[in-house]
């Protein structure tokens, strides 16, 4: 490499480390805030106790404060904050939103199981009485009961989404059970506990942390989008149907740039007719973003993408994002790697159009035929504008990501793929598979990029 490439690398390198820090900073800070909810426990007497068994009320009790803070990281992490978004990558914010949420509801439970029995003690009842004396004591206790309940509901659920394969409408409609749940917890923290009684620095410590989560949800779920419409006035410009069955779309719009997308990230888009306005989907972007108008292209693989085909022009397009690093930000080596099967291939080709002039490239795209293949014209074109090199595996499936019969891997197709970043997007499985022959390749783990759309 030349020096001017050698100085790119070590930046790109430098902002990645950066990147990273931000992530484990990030998944810290959150231990941090419900160690500090603890903390403010004892210092209001919370380990006062006249006997030993006395201490396992207290431990019940700080369960549920690092449960609810659990529960309001959640809340965060799902509001799409761009300080969140744009730093840590959408995948990584997902990975910890799925972890932090099972250690909220194991945590949960822990602390319904402990009070309950501990109260049990007290007044003498079991575990199983005093939990339907509770229920009748007061509405909030009942709340709480009736929250715990949906968050099993949701794990149940979550689950069930993951190994069924469940259509992203009912991901969503998974996930709008938390909101429920965090609403019936709320009124036995406030009431019951001992948190907002006395008016001091632990009142305002809890208040601060409700404000931040559900600020943030309100601000980039609702308020933002509602803002965007009015000021960029997104629409429908043009709709039509590609030969390989999938819709392309362009929406058109003013001052567009401000949003701040580059090629290879994804927004989710909610078209304002009356059959779609109740669903924001992810679409990637298929084209490099310009100031008056976004692209997405878009394969039938559901009702709502099926129908697409549809919308009419003039519609308008509520838009959120952009989300994702999966960039030629995200890049840490010389040179490039571009992987794609099926509709995966709208972020490559929007990235083929932002490629480092005088930088390797080699785009693998992997098909069953060529009039299956959206946007494949498209992509050889830009192929050979930018002087990348583009490969097409084309067969039947078969064990491994390249076709049946094929002995093709990403050594082959691109000797120096170790020293490049590799971006896979394609289904999840076959992306899984692309991934580990990069990293049987020699590609460090950091430098392997994919875009899993968190759902």
């Amino acid at each position: 490499m030349t020096t001017t490439a050698t100085a790119l690398v070590m930046a790109r390198r430098r902002t990645a480390a950066r990147r990273e820090l931000w992530a484990d900073a990030l998944e810290a800070a959150v231990w941090f805030v419900a160690a500090a909810g603890v903390a403010l426990m004892l210092r209001a007497g919370g380990l006062v106790a006249n006997a030993p068994i006395d201490y396992l009320y207290s431990l019940g009790r700080a369960l549920g404060i690092v449960a609810t803070v659990l529960m309001l990281a959640q809340v965060l992490l799902v509001s799409r904050a761009p300080w969140i978004e744009g730093s840590v990558g959408h995948d990584a914010t997902t990975a910890l939103h799925t972890r932090l949420g099972r250690w909220a509801i194991i945590l949960m439970l822990a602390h319904a199981a402990t009070i309950v029995s501990m109260t049990g003690y007290y007044d003498g009842r079991t575990p199983w009485s005093e939990t339907a004396a509770l229920f009748t004591q007061s509405w909030f206790l009942a709340t709480a009961q009736l929250a715990l309940a949906l968050f099993l509901v949701v794990l149940a659920l979550s689950l069930a989404v993951v190994r069924r394969r469940w259509r992203y409408e009912a991901w969503h409609a998974v996930h709008l059970i938390v909101y429920a749940a965090v609403a019936a917890a709320v009124p036995h923290q406030v009431l019951e506990g001992s948190t907002f009684r006395h008016g001091d620095l632990a009142t305002g410590y809890w208040i601060a942390l409700y404000v931040v989560a559900f600020g943030a949800l309100l601000t980039h779920r609702v308020i933002q989008p509602l803002v965007r419409l009015r000021r960029h006035d997104t629409r429908v410009a043009s709709v039509r149907s590609l030969p390989d069955g999938s819709t392309d779309i362009v929406v058109s719009g003013r001052g567009l740039s401000a949003l701040g997308a580059h090629p290879g990230q994804f927004m989710l888009w909610r078209f304002l007719d009356r059959e779609r306005w109740r669903e924001a989907h992810p679409f990637s972007l298929a084209a490099a973003p310009a100031d008056t108008s976004l692209r997405v292209t878009v394969k039938p693989s559901g009702d709502f993408t099926t129908a697409l085909r549809h919308v009419r022009p003039g519609t308008r397009v509520m838009v959120e994002g952009p989300l994702g690093v999966f960039t030629h930000r995200a890049r840490r080596g010389h040179g490039t790697v571009l992987v794609a099967a099926g509709i995966g291939v709208t972020p490559v080709r929007a990235m083929l159009e932002a490629m480092e002039p005088g930088e390797p490239c080699d785009v693998v795209v992997r098909i069953r035929s060529g009039e299956e293949a959206p946007l494949l014209d498209e992509v050889r074109e830009l192929a050979a504008q930018s002087g990348a090199t583009l490969h097409l595996l084309e067969g039947p499936r078969g064990d491994g990501w390249v076709p049946r019969g094929s002995e093709a891997t990403l050594v082959t197709l691109a000797p120096g793929v170790a020293e490049r970043d590799v971006f896979v997007c394609g289904p999840a499985a076959w992306a899984a598979q692309v991934a580990a022959d990069a990293e049987g390749s020699g590609v460090p783990a950091e430098a392997i990029h994919r875009e899993r759309f968190g759902w």
